[in-house]
């Protein structure tokens, strides 16, 4: 570990009020108390991941967030969201150079390629909009207006739709709505409403016709049918508060869903989609933010703000082993598992004497 030192801590709580948003309503001791309570540098199992590449996202200043990342396979690009820098940095997945900057936004919470178009869109979170761009040359194409807090975005390619999470809280509502975008005309063409004014992130079946979304402030998750575009079922959470991160074992009919319980710890909560019931939970770090899921190996991945990449092996359905965890960064909470490429995305913000930075790890 890094030891930011008292100078670099009181720059990191500094910019953390900076960002608006969810986050904004944990206690801004969180990185105080990871700097200074020894859980980061002790021991540890060796993870079946391997640190190969660190890129370097140049020019972003100090500040506790950078958000979701996206990649482009074919074209090797990898797109970060370094929220205090106000852009989208465009990097050569096998060089790690910069290509591009895609400046002048507000709050980048998610970026997506689309292949098929060549285009990459952006959630721009402060101003409420999902802005477009040509993926040959990164000019503007279009920007959707939906509403204040616009966050997390997910897709549906085959049937030409994205889905964009927004209003809630941050727009004064103590509702929101999933914005339904078709990806070929850049219309938003639905709004679907939540009775949650925290709104978070969302897994969408590849087979079925689900889509699942965390309602944050109220320890729940919505089940959206998403072809009559409603909320067909509400399902409790028992095991875990305040669900973040979530991803989907569809082979198994399972959802699993990261919860920040605290600051310092959190949990996996296991559905089963076919019943809603919780079947099960495991212990993560605080501030888990991501979940992925490789189904051939049966591999977990959470990124969790505390400081470390989390690696669970599935027993069965319902139950997950810790297999080791990997050094990371403090706040560095966002991650991406590229099944194609055994790789690991862990995104690192600027926070005192650590730099901004992608880490890249080879999984086993």
């Amino acid at each position: 570990m890094t030891n930011l030192g008292v100078y670099g801590c009181r720059l990191a709580l500094k910019e953390h009020t900076l960002r608006k948003g969810a986050d904004m309503k944990r206690p801004a001791f969180l990185l105080a108390a990871l700097l200074f309570t020894g859980v980061r540098g002790q021991p540890q199992t060796p993870a079946p991941v391997t640190l190969i590449q660190t890129i370097p996202m140049p020019g972003v200043p100090v500040g506790p967030y950078t958000d979701h990342l996206a990649v482009d396979l074919k074209g090797h690009r990898l797109f970060t969201t370094p929220q205090a820098y106000h852009s989208v940095q465009v990097f050569d997945l096998s060089t790690g150079n910069l290509l591009h900057e895609i400046g002048s936004l507000g709050n980048a919470h998610a970026v997506a390629y689309n292949a098929d178009l060549d285009r990459i869109c952006v959630v721009d979170g402060e101003p409420g909009l999902v802005r477009c761009f040509d993926g040959r040359d990164y000019h503007a194409l279009q920007i959707v207006k939906l509403r204040q807090n616009a966050d997390s975005m997910t897709s549906d390619p085959p049937a030409k739709f994205m889905y964009v999470v927004n209003g809630g809280e941050e727009a004064h509502q103590g509702f929101s709505f999933i914005s339904v975008i078709d990806t070929s005309s850049l219309k938003d063409v639905a709004d679907i409403g939540l009775e949650t004014a925290v709104p978070e992130q969302m897994a969408l079946e590849e087979k079925g016709m689900r889509l699942y979304v965390d309602f944050a402030d109220k320890s729940q998750v919505g089940v959206v049918d998403s072809q009559k575009r409603t909320v067909v079922a509400t399902w409790s959470i028992t095991k875990g508060k305040r669900p973040i991160a979530i991803v989907l074992d569809e082979a198994h009919h399972r959802l699993l869903v990261g919860c920040r319980n605290t600051d310092m710890q959190g949990s996996i909560v296991v559905f089963d989609t076919q019943t809603g019931n919780e079947t099960g939970s495991f212990p993560v770090g605080g501030w888990v933010d991501y979940l992925g899921f490789d189904p051939p190996t049966g591999r977990l991945y959470a990124t969790c703000g505390t400081g470390y990449l989390y690696v669970y092996q599935q027993r069965d359905p319902d139950h997950y082993d810790l297999v080791g965890k990997a050094e990371t960064a403090v706040m560095a909470k966002t991650g991406l598992l590229v099944p194609e490429l055994h790789r690991v995305f862990v995104s690192v913000p600027h926070i005192g004497g650590t730099p901004a930075k992608v880490l890249v790890f080879e999984t086993k």
